[in-house]
């Protein structure tokens, strides 16, 4: 699969950072399903930079009208590493107007000489002067021509759910814009169903991010509920409630093994399902981002704790996945027999490639 120019780099210790030729870039069901069998979903999170010369969109000067509909403050209280963030919703602003505030006195970046400088500032800082996010608006930067790896249509085994039962699910299904500032926080957290997600950081300045791998993800929880016995109480998922923060230092003094990684401009970063990850913006910056699934994830979608607390939390019926995929297991899937514990290590196998515009598989 890996041809003599693309190549693989390890990271941060078990992070992954891809650069696969113009060819592999062609195919991105069948670059995952590779960047999984040299182990990048062990680490749950694994960094992409696209070919030399890729762009999924000509220029980004006419986006200043854009409206962020629903932009938030966010608010975080706590101490000593343990935080929980209230997101107030504030009320709409253009591009032009949120990035004049992302580079204004008030939220603009700080000067650091390095990134370990700026984790301080971060953590030191969390509580501090609320910044604003630009979160979840509705829409894509790319230009409707890309093939490669557009955010809009990745032909994975979740189109499923659209093409099965016609449900679009905003964010999940479909692609999210984030405006970010200085100190903007997205919580500790897996994604809906435990799905796989992919970001691309489409301008600006970078996006920092922490992971821990699927194997140790109980581990997280647990040490959250300890930390946050109330919400664990009134909610067993509550970190889906995405309010989470807790600091890298607690999580080494608890022995949680946690990687992370900086993203740049023109960077993806794929996260694998049921890791859980967190991170935060270094100033002014636009990603795009959305979930997709391969055969692997469909264990994890049957096995996911959700929340329950909340009315507006993403449910996927595993019903038409597991009679499509798992045929032979779907009657003692019916019975609430089926509960195979979850192999972590597992690649996804060379997928079937679903070309849907046609109704039939692709196959090489």
């Amino acid at each position: 699969m890996a041809s003599e120019q693309g190549h693989v780099s390890p990271g941060s210790k078990g992070i992954m950072t891809f650069h696969p030729t113009v060819e592999e870039f062609q195919n991105f069901s069948r670059y995952i399903a590779y960047m999984e069998s040299q182990g990048a979903h062990k680490a749950g999170l694994a960094k992409i930079v696209p070919p030399k010369g890729w762009k999924p969109r000509r220029s980004y000067d006419d986006i200043d009208g854009l409206v962020i509909p629903a932009p938030i403050q966010q608010v975080v209280t706590g101490q000593s590493g343990l935080f929980t963030q209230y997101n107030i919703q504030k009320k709409a602003m253009t591009v032009q107007e949120f990035r004049k505030l992302a580079n204004s006195d008030k939220f603009c970046s700080p000067h650091y000489q390095d990134f370990e400088e700026l984790e301080r500032k971060y953590w030191k800082n969390v509580t501090f002067n609320a910044p604003i996010y630009g979160a979840d608006v509705n829409g894509s930067l790319y230009d409707p021509d890309v093939k490669e790896w557009n955010i809009c249509r990745l032909n994975t085994v979740l189109d499923t759910v659209e093409h099965e039962s016609g449900i679009t699910i905003e964010g999940v299904n479909t692609p999210y814009l984030y405006f970010g500032m200085w100190k903007t926080t997205f919580a500790w957290h897996t994604e809906d169903m435990d799905l796989y997600s992919i970001n691309y950081l489409h301008f600006g300045q970078p996006k920092s991010w922490y992971c821990v791998s699927p194997e140790h993800g109980k581990r997280m929880e647990r040490l959250a509920h300890g930390f946050f016995p109330g919400s664990a109480q009134n909610c067993e998922a509550f970190l889906r409630h995405k309010m989470t923060l807790i600091s890298p230092s607690i999580l080494k003094k608890y022995g949680i093994p946690f990687e992370k990684m900086t993203q740049q401009a023109g960077e993806f970063m794929v996260t694998f399902p049921y890791a859980y990850h967190a991170g935060f913006n270094h100033g002014y910056n636009c990603a795009e981002s959305t979930n997709f699934a391969t055969q692997r994830w469909i264990e994890y979608g049957k096995q996911a704790i959700l929340c329950t607390c909340r009315k507006d939390m993403v449910k996927i019926s595993m019903d038409v996945f597991v009679k499509k995929f798992q045929p032979e297991r779907y009657e003692r899937w019916l019975a609430g027999r089926d509960n195979a514990p979850i192999d972590h290590s597992r690649p996804t196998p060379e997928p079937v490639l679903f070309a849907w515009e046609y109704g039939e598989p692709l196959l090489e």
